[in-house]
Parts: structure tokens; sequence; C-alpha cells
């Protein structure tokens, strides 16, 4: 993706930015106990990891650079990144999925797990990638990558501005509702590769 330009002045966009790294500050205990791991947060970037508190131990699933240059002229564009070199990941490397799927009222919980399970409900992936080794994009109103899009080119940013989607706690908290929330155990699979013989059991 094309970096942009800072065209808003940028003590305005460093401002804004101040206010939503406060504003997580002032609950950070709170995302803290829900695996939101605060690693850095220097103008214009928020460098936030996850882990899958579900899980014990506890993995980190996800990380990701929040980026408010030209804040909130422009949405801030959010990258899926290595936790820690930073790296930016390919869809084929994240790891980490994010879902959703079409509400159902009145149906028990039970019926819509068992449903998921056999494939009976369609679920729509909210990290999207044209290509594997493309990077992938958070397809969610309030994202830069969102509102660059093709596709969406009818849901202006300038709809949404103000609203609230945008702000850094509504990203991060979409990314852990649909993505690390729903994580409760490791998917462990066993691959026989063959037979090994025990080596003072082979004959001359």
């Amino acid at each position: 993706m094309t970096a942009v330009p800072q065209v808003v002045d940028p003590e305005v966009s460093r401002a804004k930015f101040d206010r939503e790294v406060a504003a997580y500050r002032m609950l950070e205990a709170t995302y803290r106990k829900r695996g939101w791991l605060l690693l850095g947060a220097t103008f214009p970037e928020v460098f936030v990891a996850f882990a899958a508190t579900k899980i014990k131990p506890a993995p980190i699933v996800a990380a990701v650079i929040v980026d408010f240059t030209d804040y909130d002229l422009q949405p801030p564009s959010v990258r899926f990144v290595d936790p820690f070199t930073r790296e930016r990941l390919t869809a084929l490397n994240v790891g980490f999925q994010m879902l959703r799927r079409p509400a159902m009222p009145g149906a028990p919980p039970e019926m819509i797990a068992a449903m998921i399970q056999q494939g009976a409900i369609q679920l729509s992936a909210m990290l999207q990638a044209n290509r594997p080794e493309d990077f992938p994009f958070l397809c969610l109103p309030g994202v830069r990558e969102y509102h660059d899009n093709p596709a969406h080119t009818g849901d202006s940013w300038l709809l949404h501005r103000g609203s609230g989607e945008g702000s850094l706690v509504f990203i991060l908290e979409k990314i852990w509702i649909y993505g690390a929330d729903p994580l409760a155990a490791y998917n462990v699979q066993i691959q026989i590769q063959g037979l090994a013989p025990n080596p003072m059991g082979i004959p001359e």
C-alpha cells in the first residue's frame, strides 16, 4: 500500500493521536485482562499484540500496528505484523482469522455451534486478501484499507468520521471480538509418518 501523506497539520493529528492513546490507557488494566498488550505508542503508530486468554498457556495470536497518519482526515491504517519483529505479514503467514456469522435471533447457542461445525452457516471473513502472498486488510468501516478498497467506494470515511468508528479502542475491540476472544483451545493434529524400529532390536 502506498504511504499516505500527512496533509493535516501534524500537530492536529498528534493531539488526536494522544487522545486515542490516553483513552486506551485509562482502561489499560481491563484491556490487559482481555489479552491486549500495548507494546508501543509513538506518533503516528500504536503497536498492540493480542493473546488468547481462554487457552492455557495463552499464546500471542496476532499483533497489529494502527497508523494514525493524517488522522482524522483519513481513517487509521491497520497492518498485521510479527509481534517480535514488527514485519508486515502476508495472508499466508498471519495464521489468524476474524470470522463473523449472520444474526440468528432466538436460536440457542448450542444449535448455532452445531450448525457452524456442520458447515450449515456461511461465515464471513473480516480479514481479506486476493492471494495468499498479499497483505490482508481488515474489512471494517473506520479502517483506511477498507475505505480505499474499490469495492467500498460508496462507503466514504466521511460517513463514519466522528461516530467512534475508526477510534483506537473501536478497532482493537473488533479484532478481539471476532479474532482473539473466540479462540478456546489448541487445534492439535498428529500425523503418523510411518513406523520407527527400536535400534536395539534390529538384528544382525
